[in-house]
């Protein structure tokens, strides 16, 4: 083979592990039964395929093959490793016994292997942190660092959060599968729950200098198409209308230079009308089935904001009232907050600024930097200066991420300028 065609194969073997690198591990993990033998032979097969595809050529089926000389490789590393520990040639033989030949192996289980790793690492007997971060790390294929600055966790402390979990799932012998009908509620429940909070970070990152994170809302994204796709459940259409209606508005959120831009500003022929048109198209076909619940109510209130030519014409009565109905479904702190700041575009700031206060005497969201920053506007509006400033203040000092950081301090200056002319 030339260099240029050696060249070509090896773009192709990066191509590919770009694409198809998590499908592989999510076969080789249902196939071996492991996750840590499972990530050593896929990167061995990938190693093989840089050795051998520049020089017999890209095969027909690469996902296929990369699949079966892992499986190979790791049947390998168990007999070498059987010369200490008999057990080792046991599951081997096994191994070699049990698994199919790539020839053999239906398209459509290999999809459905990505459906099973992640109802596997999302099952319910895993902690919450667990379920995220073996989702990322095992499904999405992020780096244990790259997770562990998203949610600001030592590296360290997130890889034995893995490690664990990883443990959990081999000594309870949890099944490697999508569940039964029967058991689908709460399985899918945990499933969107971490799906909804992956992307929530990748939204609005909770650090760093960039207000999204792109890689972890295009992977939530992702994933939720690929339950919609294999269980179109109601709930799961929904959530996948949320992430498209907010992620259609990426491109209007931030300024060239990175500083943040809120939603009544946003220039509107930025927004992605294509994913709105998706988006609103699944919020429909979700309210059709009567058997929608938060995520859908979300995504219809998403619906509102992206069907109004402007935010003057935003229709608030409407989402105050889906707010009214959000919070009866799942009653929470947040909920209120956000209803609170609805009432304050229907009815006047006032009414708004006396729902927030009454959240903030409970306590529950003291720490919460939104709830003073919503109130630090509501103040703003009213012209009470002194109170904004002091809202704004104990926001910031509450507020991670540089450019939240960099728009409070904005409004702040703003503040002080006008008390001084006044």
């Amino acid at each position: 083979m030339s260099d240029a065609a050696g060249q070509h194969a090896r773009e192709q073997i990066d191509a590919i592990y770009r694409s198809d690198s998590r499908r592989v591990l999510a076969t080789l993990i249902r196939l071996l039964g492991s996750f840590d033998i499972a990530e050593e032979a896929m990167h061995d097969a990938f190693t093989a395929a840089l050795d051998s595809w520049p020089i017999g050529g890209v095969p027909q089926n690469p996902r296929a093959w990369l699949i079966s000389t892992g499986r190979f490789k790791a049947i390998d590393r168990l007999r070498r490793g059987a010369r200490f520990d008999a057990a080792l040639a046991a599951a081997a033989d096994h191994l070699e016994a049990v698994t199919p030949p790539a020839s053999e192996m239906d398209e459509e289980d290999l999809v459905d292997d990505r459906l099973r790793l992640i109802f596997t690492c999302c099952h319910p007997a895993l902690t919450p942190d667990a379920r995220i971060a073996l989702t990322l790390r095992e499904v999405c294929g992020l780096e244990t660092e790259q997770i562990a600055h998203a949610f600001l966790i030592p590296a360290p402390t997130l890889a034995q959060r893995i490690v664990r979990a990883k443990g959990k799932i081999r000594d309870a012998h949890i099944p490697y599968q999508v569940p039964s009908r029967d058991e689908l509620s709460g399985r899918l429940d945990a499933v969107l729950h971490v799906l909804y909070l992956v992307f929530n970070e990748g939204y609005s990152a909770s650090s760093g200098d960039s207000v999204t994170r792109h890689d972890l809302s295009a992977e939530a994204i992702r994933l939720g198409r690929l339950l919609t796709e294999s269980l179109p459940e109601p709930e799961a259409i929904g959530l996948l209308a949320l992430m498209l209606l907010h992620d259609a508005r990426r491109a209007a959120r931030t300024s060239p230079s990175g500083e943040l831009i809120l939603l009544e500003e946003q220039d509107r022929a930025l927004w992605n009308h294509e994913q709105i048109s998706e988006g609103l198209a699944l919020v429909e076909r979700a309210l059709s089935s009567r058997r929608f619940g938060p995520y859908t109510l979300q995504a219809a209130m998403a619906g509102v904001h992206a069907a109004a030519p402007s935010a003057a014409a935003t229709d608030w009565r409407q989402i105050v009232a889906l707010y009214d109905v959000l919070l009866r479904a799942e009653p929470s702190p947040v909920v209120e907050l956000n209803r609170a700041v609805a009432v304050a575009m229907r009815d006047g700031p006032e009414s708004g600024l006396a729902l927030i206060d009454a959240i903030l005497a409970r306590g529950e969201l003291s720490e919460y930097h939104l709830a003073h920053s919503a109130r630090a506007d509501l103040c703003r509006r009213l012209g009470r200066v002194r109170e904004a400033i002091a809202s704004y203040e104990r926001a910031l000092g509450l507020t991670i991420q540089a450019p939240e950081r960099r728009f409070i301090e904005r409004r702040l200056a703003e503040l002080s300028a006008d008390r001084s002319g006044g």
